[in-house]
C-alpha cells in the first residue's frame, strides 16, 4: 500500500484505486494509458490475459495494456515510425499489477526472466512493453523466438540467427531506442521507457482503469 516503509521484502506499493487516482491528481504524468486508444493502430496479443503464458493460466482478467502517458506518447511515435515504413508493433504486455509479478517470480525465481518481489518489475511502474513487429497485413515479422522464451536464444544479441530474424529483430531494437525505450538484454521483445525511476511500483487491476 501507499506509505508502507520501504524496505528489501516490502516494496511501498499503490495498491488503491483511490491513491492511484490521487497521485494522477498531483501529476497528471502518472496517468496510466489505454495503449488500444492512444497509439492508432497498435496490435495487442496479451499472454496474460489467456493460458497461453509461462503459467499455463490467465493471469489478467481483461486482455489490455497501460502505460505512463510519457511512455504512452514515446510509444506512439515509435508506432508512427513504423507506420511509414508499412509496418506495426504488437503489444505482447505493458503494465503489469505487482500480484502478477508476485505469482511470475514464485513460478520463475530467476532474476535474469522475472523481477522478484522485493524488488519490483519495471512493467509494476508502468514503464516497461514487451512487443514485436507485425506487417501491413498484422501479421508478425520472423523474430528469433517466441514472446517469454527463457533461452538464450531471446537474448538480444544472440547468434545464429536467421537472417529474417536478425533484421526484424534490429530494426525493433533501433526504433524502439530512437523514442527513448531501452531494451533488456536478456528479451529481444522487453523495453524499459527513460525515466522509469520516477514512477512507483502499482497493483491497481486493470478492471479498475
Amino acid at each position: 500500500m501507499i506509505g508502507a516503509a520501504p524496505n528489501p521484502s516490502n516494496p511501498p506499493v499503490v495498491a488503491s484505486l483511490a491513491a492511484y487516482r490521487q497521485q494522477v491528481q498531483q501529476n497528471p504524468r502518472r496517468q496510466l494509458v489505454n495503449l488500444a486508444d492512444y497509439v492508432p493502430g497498435v496490435q495487442l496479443d496479451i499472454r496474460y490475459a489467456t493460458a497461453a503464458n509461462l503459467l499455463g493460466e490467465p493471469l489478467y482478467g481483461v486482455a489490455a495494456a497501460f502505460l505512463r502517458e510519457p511512455a504512452a506518447a514515446a510509444l506512439r511515435q515509435v508506432q508512427a515510425a513504423l507506420a511509414a515504413q508499412g509496418l506495426g508493433l504488437l503489444v505482447f504486455d505493458a503494465y503489469r499489477p505487482y500480484r502478477v509479478t508476485v505469482q511470475l517470480w514464485e513460478r520463475v525465481q530467476d532474476e535474469t526472466y522475472a523481477a522478484p518481489p522485493w524488488r519490483g518489475s519495471r512493467h509494476n511502474r508502468g514503464c516497461s512493453v514487451d512487443v514485436a513487429l507485425v506487417d501491413a497485413a498484422g501479421q508478425r515479422l520472423p523474430m528469433p523466438t517466441d514472446f517469454d522464451d527463457l533461452t538464450p536464444a531471446a537474448h538480444s544479441a544472440y547468434e545464429p540467427v536467421p537472417a529474417t530474424a536478425r533484421r526484424s529483430r534490429a530494426l525493433l531494437l533501433a526504433v524502439m531506442a530512437r523514442f527513448g525505450f531501452v531494451n533488456y538484454p536478456a528479451e529481444w521483445w522487453h523495453f524499459d521507457f527513460e525515466g522509469w525511476q520516477e514512477f512507483g511500483l502499482l497493483d491497481v487491476p486493470f478492471e479498475y482503469l
